[in-house]
């Protein structure tokens, strides 16, 4: 069964003030979601599942069916807030969603087969879906899954701090642990330091991060049920309208609980996204220049 590629589409953009996702960037109108499709479309992916607001669902269809129609299989999975909760009473004041991994939960029943997941508004690199495919097809099962690392230094924002998830490896590239950095950026010395409680620190250009391109076996779903349950049992979880339930809590107990190994795959592919409304301009420049070097089609869809 070919592997899925699945998109996380539902979030609201609270740093950057508008719906990202469907901006245009490229020369023909293209999104940054539209050269994530393109790159898995080259690497063998066969379906596309969308993770959108419901609410959203009309116009979101509008933009990508006409353009994906005969060149890749498409479905959507609608994120609501009282999916999976059960009888539990959310605050009437809760707008957020649950978070990533609570996103991914809403697949059940969608995705029966091996899959990749992503951010709508990142751009991940043609290496990394080759990787990933690779990853899905030859090695991806029950007790393996994988993490798609990139180097620290090709995922930095000039606009600001950026928070990373930092991997440690074994000598088998095994994640062993993976340590959530809030606040990396580069120093007046154009050394990267990260801040916390106790200081700033340097870290290695090349360390590998988490860019929330992750791949998994179907089982992981189920496994993202069984601990959104516990997490909802968390009264302070449940009260606070804040509070999320994120792909990395449930990968990390994944690892943490014995039921497998998750791999961290090297790609070679430079990271670009729009944490801020000032990356914009250098998302845009960066996507003509992949197309002045042949990389991409001035028309991706024509």
């Amino acid at each position: 069964m070919k592997p899925t590629l699945v998109i996380l589409a539902a979030g609201m953009a609270s740093r950057y003030g508008s719906q990202k996702q469907t901006q245009s960037f490229g020369p023909s109108g293209e999104t940054i979601m539209d050269y994530s499709i393109y790159d898995a479309i080259k690497a063998g992916f066969e379906k596309v599942v969308f993770i959108i607001r419901e609410d959203f669902a009309d116009n979101f269809k509008a933009i990508f069916e006409p353009k994906l129609a005969g060149k890749i299989k498409t479905d959507y999975v609608f994120q609501h807030l009282k999916a999976f909760i059960g009888d539990k009473e959310i605050p009437a004041d809760r707008t957020k969603p649950w978070g990533t991994a609570h996103a991914v939960l809403c697949c059940k029943g969608k995705v029966n087969e091996p899959f990749a997941v992503i951010n709508a508004d990142d751009y991940y690199g043609t290496d990394s879906f080759v990787k990933a495919y690779d990853f899905l097809v030859n090695q991806c099962n029950e007790q393996t899954y994988s993490i798609i690392g990139y180097e620290l230094k090709k995922t930095l924002s000039d606009f600001g701090s950026v928070s990373r998830g930092v991997c440690a490896v074994d000598a088998n590239h095994n994640l062993t642990d993976i340590n959530e950095r809030t606040s990396i950026f580069r120093n007046e010395k154009g050394i990267i330091t990260y801040e916390d409680e106790a200081g700033l620190h340097e870290v290695s250009e090349d360390s590998l991060v988490s860019m929330n391109f992750l791949c998994f076996a179907p089982g992981y779903i189920d496994f993202c049920e069984t601990l959104f349950g516990e997490f909802l049992d968390n009264e302070n979880n449940l009260k606070n309208i804040k509070s999320e339930f994120f792909i990395p809590i449930v990968t990390g107990q994944f690892m943490k609980s014995g039921k497998g190994i998750v791999k961290v795959v090297p790609t070679s592919a430079q990271w670009f996204g729009v944490t801020y409304k000032e990356d914009a301009p250098h998302v845009q420049a960066s996507i003509n220049k992949l197309v002045a070097d042949d990389i991409y089609p001035n028309n991706l869809w024509a």
